[in-house]
């Protein structure tokens, strides 16, 4: 098992700013850290796989489409945009040295039509997320595809969704991200929805109820490592909790207060939480 830190929670691109608190992640224990990757030139970021190397922190990634790059669209050209855009985060990735890109990048994130996705929409996100897949292959990248909430996107809401949108996608790099804060509000049976994707999983996003430090919510947190137990997962486990930092991520996760004493004390304690579990029932 590995323990990663989506940054975030900080920023949502790599500075030289970032370093003292990638030093203080390392010396608490995580494995890795989940970079943002809106940025898309990999040139960027070119000089960070020896710097993280350097502080020995592995990599995941994550991006987000939009409504002007949506592979989901009606509108080929915008289809198309999407799928390039997804390709050039996967080339980030190489870069950077990332294993897997997560993310809701099956569609425009936080574009609503008032409808559930037809047909069409359905068709284009899948011969969309093929494509990328292929690339995906090439760069030796895996596609970790978020399902959200109902209030962030409506393509794919639920693991039942996910997991039936890539076994059509049916290619080896495109796998289902877990995140406990969306199951949280969308399934009705956390082990139920574990077991659904168990062939198809790989990665894990630990995410409390109200996006602050795991472990101290309302999420079902022993159903939800009992299930990942019973199904033998055993790869990344990436705390992903929002704050204040990114105006604009504020305002789209719609977090208005703070619920942490600091960054790193949720890190801090997160990181503990997953350990603790994670000890209580893959070493025994």
């Amino acid at each position: 098992m590995k323990i990663g830190m989506n940054l975030l929670l900080w920023t949502g691109q790599l500075s030289d700013e970032l370093i003292p608190v990638l030093e203080q992640l390392k010396e608490i224990g995580f494995d890795g850290v989940e970079i943002p990757v809106f940025h898309n030139d990999p040139e960027y970021y070119s000089s960070w796989t020896k710097r993280l190397d350097d502080l020995g922190l592995e990599r995941t990634a994550v991006t987000v489409r939009n409504s002007s790059d949506n592979p989901a669209s009606p509108d080929a050209s915008v289809r198309r945009l999407g799928v390039a855009e997804t390709k050039r985060a996967l080339d980030c990735c190489q870069v950077l040295g990332a294993t897997h890109l997560a993310g809701p990048f099956h569609s425009a994130i936080g574009e609503f039509s008032g409808s559930p996705p037809t047909v069409d929409e359905w068709k284009w996100a899948v011969d969309s997320m093929q494509q990328v897949s292929d690339h995906a292959g090439q760069t030796q990248v895996t596609l970790s595809v978020e399902p959200l909430n109902r209030f962030e996107t409506y393509l794919l809401n639920s693991i039942a969704d996910v997991s039936r949108f890539v076994r059509e996608v049916n290619h080896p790099r495109c796998r289902v991200l877990y995140d406990t804060f969306h199951a949280n509000i969308e399934e009705k049976n956390t082990r139920g929805a574990i077991i659904e994707c168990r062939d198809v999983v790989g990665e894990v996003h630990i995410s409390e109820n109200d996006r602050s430090t795991p472990g101290q919510g309302n999420v079902r947190w022993d159903e939800n490592f009992d299930a990942l137990k019973e199904i033998d997962y055993d790869g990344w486990m990436v705390i992903e909790a929002f704050g204040l930092a990114l105006p604009e991520l504020a305002a789209a996760t719609k977090i208005w207060r703070k619920m942490y004493e600091s960054e790193l004390q949720l890190a801090r304690d997160g990181f503990a939480f997953i350990q603790q579990n994670v000890a209580r029932r893959w070493t025994e």
